[in-house]
């Protein structure tokens, strides 16, 4: 599925920005590339600015890639609800509690990237099982209408959102 194809009626308009740095993608075949680049990104990252804040009260790289990965966990799990036919509300989930509690202050970046390929594949894994029908399946999160497909779309999105932002805040707009 192209995010072309993708209606804004499938998604809060909270997540636009997320949709929209992808540009008109193929949801199954990002999720492979962000599995192949995302680590390469995350093992480039200089060792001494894992740990690094750019302001006070701002997350470390290490906890703003934590966040991703949790995310990426919360809404697979959305995703899997969603496209059994389970019309369940879900609530939302409060980042400011998870990343505190993230231990990322004692992760190391090898860690971290074995912790994303494993979450990854399992993403791929589901998507890759559904069929046509079940990503245009509906169900309620945070108190919004979200298809299946936004969640694919949106997963990708947030990772590359704060890709971006790792590199602009945190590493002076370095390519690495």
């Amino acid at each position: 599925m192209r995010i072309a194809e993708l209606k804004k009626e499938e998604y809060n308009p909270f997540y636009q920005t997320y949709i929209d740095v992808l540009g008109d993608v193929e949801l199954f075949d990002l999720l492979r590339r962000q599995l192949e680049n995302f680590p390469q990104f995350l093992g480039s990252l200089p060792d001494e600015k894992l740990h690094y804040a750019y302001a006070e009260g701002k997350w470390t790289i290490a906890e703003a890639l934590l966040h991703v990965l949790d995310t990426e966990r919360v809404f697979q799990y959305r995703a899997l609800r969603f496209m059994r036919g389970d019309k369940t509300p879900l609530p939302g989930f409060d980042q400011n509690l998870y990343v505190p509690n993230s231990n990322a202050d004692r992760r190391t970046k090898d860690s971290i990237i074995e912790e994303y390929k494993t979450i990854r594949l399992s993403t791929i894994a589901l998507f890759s099982n559904m069929n046509g029908q079940m990503l245009h399946n509906m169900g309620k999160a945070s108190n919004s209408p979200m298809s299946v497909a936004a969640l694919g779309f949106i997963i990708c999105g947030h990772q590359k959102h704060h890709r971006n932002v790792i590199r602009e805040r945190y590493l002076d707009g370095k390519i690495y």
